[in-house]
């Protein structure tokens, strides 16, 4: 089953000039339920502008982003807002966690703004929370926790609104050797026991060898689309 297909997608910048950027050029893409997909490529190749638009952070030029069945290409901002909210989950490489919450507090946030009930949310977090190791630190602030343990935070609220999938750019990219490790072990648990679909924009080549699927992209179009055999 397809959870995100984008058809003929295009985004170009600087449109009405004589020197038009293509930053993604005719790119289709299927995305089945519970893939572990690493798009790559060399810098300026289309790789976060491609997922931003899959995200529903940026617009297309041209073409179609669906996601579980609804074309989001054009939608209104506040549209596109409440779609994200409850269909896709972010991870990047900057946290993004809020510095006043607690690690519950920061994985509970998105449930508060989906309106669940406190008791639900709280017993969700704190399952993510401990599905990531961190269940002795869901009182820490994230000044509080290092790098690696910031980013398992942001898997966790990324998975609590239950997305489609979760769109991680260059997750990996501020973390230690050890953290990053982990971070992966942590995703790819995930995804084989929870069938959560990840999607990666990466260079690290830790992602690159335990995606199951490496789309390369080259000047904004799809140069190679390769499965890939992973334990």
């Amino acid at each position: 089953m397809a959870v995100l297909e984008v058809f003929d997608l295009v985004k170009t910048y600087n449109e009405e000039s004589n020197y038009p950027v293509h930053a993604v050029n005719h790119v289709d893409l299927t995305i089945e339920k519970g893939e572990f997909t690493a798009i790559v490529g060399p810098s300026g190749s289309g790789k976060t502008t491609l997922l931003n638009i899959m995200g529903g952070l940026d617009q297309p030029t041209q073409g179609k982003v669906i996601i579980d069945g609804k074309d989001i290409s054009f939608l209104g901002e506040n549209k596109l807002i409440d779609f994200r909210l409850h269909h896709i989950g972010f991870v990047f490489q900057s946290y993004n966690l809020i510095p006043v919450l607690t690690a519950k507090e920061n994985v509970s946030f998105v449930m508060v703004l989906q309106k669940t009930p406190k008791k639900e949310r709280d017993l969700r977090a704190e399952a993510l929370l401990k599905e990531v190791g961190l269940e002795d630190r869901m009182d820490s602030r994230p000044a509080q926790l290092s790098g690696g343990q910031q980013q398992r935070v942001a898997i966790a609220r990324a998975l609590a609104s239950k997305p489609a999938f979760v769109l991680a750019d260059e997750p990996t990219a501020n973390l230690d050797s050890k953290s990053a490790t982990n971070l992966l072990d942590i995703m790819h648990k995930l995804n084989r026991e929870e069938h959560m679909t990840f999607i990666f924009s990466t260079h690290d080549s830790r992602v690159i060898e335990r995606a199951r699927r490496v789309v390369t992209l080259v000047d904004g179009k799809i140069a190679s689309d390769v499965r890939q055999d992973v334990s």
